[in-house]
């Protein structure tokens, strides 16, 4: 009884989060319990993921395990973690694991090897992890924030693994933050040991969505995101 309990009580939990701000793209679009990915055959890769953050995801208790493990959601020549191995590249999280501190089944899906993607190390334990906190700082200041975060995969690096998971030589993350007066930021970085500030990285949201040919928070009024799309917010 318990167990049934807790499954309805996950599962209510989840559908309250519910997020209505995902992109728009051509790729399969896989939804898990607190973030959605559009998922590419092509490249083996997630080309988004999509996650709305509250304060109490970043303020709860849950632990990393560092359990990577394919997601049951993708197709079965999906990446695998012998794909990998001794690659060179960490399996850096796109929706991090630190905003999914919300409770244990988020923390446990952000390890799914479809939120992940093959980073530079310097790159994943640098300027990528800096840009992560950087938003959860943020986020501590807010109420909500919609975060879109992925690969530039027009431009690659090559490939790691058996099943030829692509190596992109840029990333994304595009935010948009509902509180008070409504802003967006977005930032495009190199896989690479970046030395810069990370404001030397910002572009419009415009940017990002001519070189990826995804459309970001659609469902706003088209006035709003047109205007917020176009802006480049000073740092």
């Amino acid at each position: 009884m318990l167990s049934i309990l807790l499954s309805l009580y996950l599962k209510a939990d989840c559908q309250e989060r519910k997020e209505f701000l995902m992109p728009i793209s051509n790729d399969k679009v896989i939804e898990h319990s607190y973030y959605s990915l559009g998922y590419s055959k092509k490249h083996k890769h997630a080309t988004w993921v999509y996650y709305r953050l509250t304060n109490e995801f970043i303020n709860g208790q849950s632990k990393r395990k560092n359990i990577f493990k394919a997601d049951p959601l993708t197709e079965p020549n999906a990446a695998e973690l012998k794909d990998y191995k001794a690659s060179g590249y960490d399996r850096g999280h796109l929706c991090p694991a630190g905003s999914m501190r919300i409770n244990q089944l988020a923390m446990d899906e952000s390890f799914y090897l479809s939120n992940m993607s093959p980073q530079n190390p310097n790159f994943n334990r640098g300027k990528w992890k800096e840009l992560e906190g950087q938003v959860r700082k943020w986020l501590a200041q807010e109420d909500t924030l919609h975060v879109v975060t992925g690969p530039l995969l027009k431009k690659k690096i090559g490939t790691i693994g058996q099943h030829k998971i692509t190596i992109p030589a840029f990333y994304y993350k595009v935010i948009y933050d509902p509180t008070g007066v409504q802003k967006m930021i977005a930032f495009i970085l190199p896989n690479q040991r970046i030395k810069e500030d990370l404001s030397l990285f910002v572009v419009s949201v415009d940017e990002v969505e001519k070189r990826t040919g995804i459309n970001f928070f659609s469902q706003l009024d088209d006035d709003l995101e047109n205007r917020l799309e176009a802006e480049i917010i000073p740092w």
